[in-house]
């Protein structure tokens, strides 16, 4: 597998639409607003291609994120989170995320306008447990 600076992938036991549907459960438990849910491959089978297994949800908490928007308006081009389910070409699904810390230096954020979105990680891990 490839990985792309600032992107942690974590297996998935689960198929590319389970592993995503586990997540949706985690954050809706959690009072976290679903946006969007984007089926790369499914609209790609629309236009006549072929793709892996391959979904994007997109969730926050506008109370969590706000703040840290205001400080680096440039952060809105990274939320709300978002998480990649995706099958590679041996048939693992992945779900893939933008590592926090990473964001976190990308921006100079403090520690304290990034706690709300450190909670990400373990969402991530529940999900394909």
């Amino acid at each position: 597998m490839n990985s792309a600076e600032g992107i942690i992938s974590k297996p998935s036991k689960y198929s590319v639409p389970e592993t995503i549907h586990r997540l949706e459960t985690i954050v809706t438990s959690k009072g976290i607003k679903i946006f969007a849910l984007v089926d790369h491959s499914g609209e790609a089978e629309k236009a006549g291609l072929a793709m892996p297994p391959t979904q994007l949800l997109i969730f926050g908490n506008p109370k969590g994120g706000t703040p840290a928007m205001l400080a680096e308006p440039l952060l809105a081009i990274d939320l709300p989170l978002k998480a990649l389910a995706w099958q590679d070409a041996s048939g693992q699904v992945w779900l893939s995320y933008n590592d926090p810390a990473y964001l976190q230096r990308r921006y100079s954020l403090s520690d304290e306008l990034m706690k709300p979105l450190t909670i990400l990680g373990a969402l991530i891990e529940q999900a394909v447990a």
